[in-house]
């Protein structure tokens, strides 16, 4: 078998200290509600109960597509004019909606009451809701809060923000372990727990859980790997705790994946003791992605790519794809550039990629259009008109809803970004 091919590139070869273009002005995006139609699903005996309008509720009802016979494990507490008025107390409401919700649903063993615009507008403070409600339900049910308001935040901060209330609850631990940071497809995550399996590292925990009552420790010998590159906040508070982020870049195709892999590997130091190993175990994984991939590059090679800020997965994807399956970075715009989290990834862009943090819509619409991409990855809000102008659009919601991590997935995430050309050759056809 052949021994892994090395991936990484000098640093002085890429783009770690770029230009960047500040943008301060009107944003199109999802709010942080938003992150309830993935993390409902994830921890599975969780209940997300929004504390917002009618709005915030017709917004997750749509985005998360349930079904009318589904019972689902979210909901809105609807502020109506009453509440807005000051006629009625909003805490004496919201105790009687969650005593009502938990005599109703007796298996949500942990609540979130989410915050939303209105809840804020209005001065609802929910943290102290959530201090008193605990007082009352604990210790059957654990209650906490945290903010989806859409005023400040883009959609993917909605878990950052849901991870980081977590981590006071986690237990301590002084034992050497791996904790993976980020809420990822239920069976890309068997995926990543069979290759640490294999390469022998562990224990290995993930945040979120599946179950609320198996929280992770934390502690000073924990190692972090952040799989999502939007964890800011939840990574602060963990580096309080004393865990330490392994830095890597994030495992999106074959080369990120790897890479990531090996960070976890070299903090175990099994390098020394075992020298081939991680080519044996790796290497075979690494090589179909790459072969799969390889499909793919014939498709998108030389095509040239715009990103609109709206996810923060950006910086990562701009990676994959101009590494991996030759694509041309036009502009790659990011919500927020925290150089900390993407260090390892600015550092494999190619040497000067235009890079944007921020949005000025009318502006950054202006510079897309005058460069006249073959595909833009852009929000809702933008896809549609974008398209009735001629251009070949991409939802970036669907990159962060699809299981795109890991060795398995890289054919698939690619996939992503080829079937928008395919669907307007065949419409031109």
């Amino acid at each position: 078998m052949s021994p892994v091919i090395p991936l990484i590139a000098e640093r002085s070869e890429g783009c770690a200290t770029p230009a960047v273009i500040k943008q301060r002005g009107q944003r199109e995006v999802f709010c942080g509600l938003t992150g309830i139609v993935w993390l409902h699903r994830k921890i599975q005996d969780a209940f997300f109960l929004v504390v917002g309008s009618r709005t915030c509720a017709h917004l997750i009802q749509s985005a998360a597509g349930v079904m009318i016979f589904a019972e689902p494990r979210f909901a809105t507490a609807i502020i109506d004019e009453r509440d807005l008025a000051g006629l009625a107390d909003a805490n004496t409401e919201l105790d009687r909606v969650v005593t009502q919700l938990l005599a109703r649903r007796p298996d949500i063993k942990m609540l979130f009451l989410v915050g939303s615009c209105p809840s804020e507008v209005i001065k609802l403070d929910l943290s102290r809701a959530a201090a008193r409600l605990s007082q009352t339900f604990s210790p059957n049910v654990r209650i906490l809060n945290y903010s989806g308001s859409g005023i400040e935040t883009t959609f993917t901060q909605g878990e950052d923000a849901c991870l980081a209330s977590l981590v006071p609850q986690l237990p301590h631990t002084d034992e050497r372990n791996l904790l993976v940071v980020g809420a990822l497809a239920d069976v890309v995550e068997a995926q990543f727990r069979r290759l640490f399996d294999e390469l022998g590292i562990g224990p290995v925990h993930f945040l979120p859980p599946r179950n609320s009552r198996e929280l992770p420790p934390v502690g000073p010998n924990t190692k972090l790997l952040i799989a999502q590159p939007f964890l800011a906040d939840t990574l602060r508070a963990l580096e309080a705790r004393g865990a330490q982020r392994l830095s890597a870049p994030f495992p999106f195709g074959a080369e990120g994946t790897t890479e990531w892999l090996r960070a976890a590997w070299n903090a175990w130091g099994r390098q020394q003791t075992e020298p081939t190993k991680f080519a044996n175990v790796v290497g075979p994984k690494r090589e179909r992605a790459a072969r799969a991939l390889a499909r793919q590059r014939l498709e998108l090679q030389g095509k040239r790519i715009f990103f609109f800020p709206d996810s923060q997965l950006e910086v990562p994807l701009a990676r994959f794809l101009a590494r991996e399956l030759g694509v041309v970075l036009v502009e790659v715009g990011s919500p927020y550039l925290h150089a900390k989290l993407l260090d390892r990834e600015l550092a494999l862009l190619p040497a000067g990629t235009q890079l944007s943090e921020g949005q000025d819509v009318e502006r950054q619409l202006d510079r897309c259009r005058a460069a006249k991409p073959d595909i833009v990855v852009c929000g809702l809000g933008l896809a549609n008109p974008l398209e009735a102008e001629g251009m070949t659009t991409k939802w970036s919601i669907e990159l962060v809803f699809s299981p795109v991590h890991g060795f398995e997935q890289a054919s698939d995430l690619a996939g992503l970004f080829t079937r928008p050309l395919d669907r307007r050759t065949r419409l031109v056809a």
